[in-house]
């Protein structure tokens, strides 16, 4: 496979910038030809809507990356919602009790395909150092998982590197992966239909 090419501009000063990468396709005087699925994973990867699950101190590390000085927004996450049926990635911080499990399933199915899940921090990806009845041992027991950021809390670089992990892993997703067996096989194992 090609390397995808530097799509770069002048700015203001003439000095030349690099915008981003273009996906494999044939570039000529004034057009840009490519395949449909490599257009709709670029600009699916580019305009993430986040849905913060936030319940302890992992919360008070992404609001530090969703701030000025590391600003996800740069990564195409600006637009952080808090309606599930307007985002397409859950992203779960923090300690989650058994009794929160079924919320954080339903909140999941509200939200619309396609959809991706990041578990951030330890508590979320395995339950950290709380190993009690209480405290759900991982929040991959209850809705398929997509990236896990560890640390206790993660730093916000850690946090941006998750979303950056979920942005190649859906400009790289095939349109028809939803649609396949394992992947209903997966959803069936969750419960969800």
């Amino acid at each position: 496979m090609a390397r995808p090419v530097q799509y770069n501009v002048k700015n203001e000063g003439g000095k030349i910038v690099t915008m981003g990468e273009l996906p494999d396709g044939h570039m000529g005087e004034g057009f840009f030809a490519s395949k449909l699925s490599d257009i709709v994973g670029l600009a699916r990867k580019n305009s993430i809507w986040p849905l913060p699950f936030a319940t302890s101190c992992c919360g008070i590390e992404f609001m530090a990356t969703m701030a000025s000085h590391y600003d996800l927004a740069r990564f195409g996450s600006e637009r952080v919602g808090f309606s599930p049926r307007q985002c397409d990635l859950l992203m779960v911080m923090g300690t989650i009790a058994k009794k929160m499990a079924p919320v954080v399933k339903q909140v999941y199915l509200q939200m619309a395909e396609p959809r991706w899940v990041i578990a951030v921090g330890a508590c979320a990806s395995s339950g950290g150092i709380f190993d009690s009845y209480s405290v759900l041992q991982g929040i991959d027991q209850v809705v398929p998982v997509d990236v896990y950021v560890p640390g206790c809390p993660p730093r916000p670089e850690a946090i941006i590197d998750g979303v950056m992990k979920i942005q190649e892993l859906v400009g790289n997703e095939s349109l028809r992966r939803r649609n396949g067996d394992r992947y209903k096989a997966l959803l069936e194992s969750y419960g969800i239909q």
